[in-house]
């Protein structure tokens, strides 16, 4: 199963490491593929590194694509994620 979402990011900083660590991290927990899209970049959302490379700041609409059995549910979650600010406070 294959489903995307467009999440904005409006944490106070953007994608940067602690935000792109958390994301990484939830996507691993699941068994589907991940990808993120910004600005025709497209990177794995189980990458720290290539979501730093998105230059994402606050405002950005990132595409989400996440393919495999639980797609639904790893969505879910990032979407939450981002709607929370990643879980940082300061942000």
């Amino acid at each position: 199963m294959t489903t995307t979402k467009d999440l904005v990011l409006v944490n106070k900083y953007g994608m940067h490491v602690r935000p792109a660590g958390a994301f990484a991290k939830t996507c691993q927990k699941y068994v589907c593929d991940v990808t993120v899209e910004n600005g025709g970049a497209s990177v794995s959302g189980k990458s720290v590194l290539g979501l730093m490379t998105l230059e994402a700041p606050v405002g950005t609409v990132l595409k989400v694509t996440a393919d495999g059995p639980d797609a639904d549910l790893a969505l879910a979650e990032l979407e939450e994620l981002v709607a929370n600010h990643f879980g940082i406070a300061d942000e």
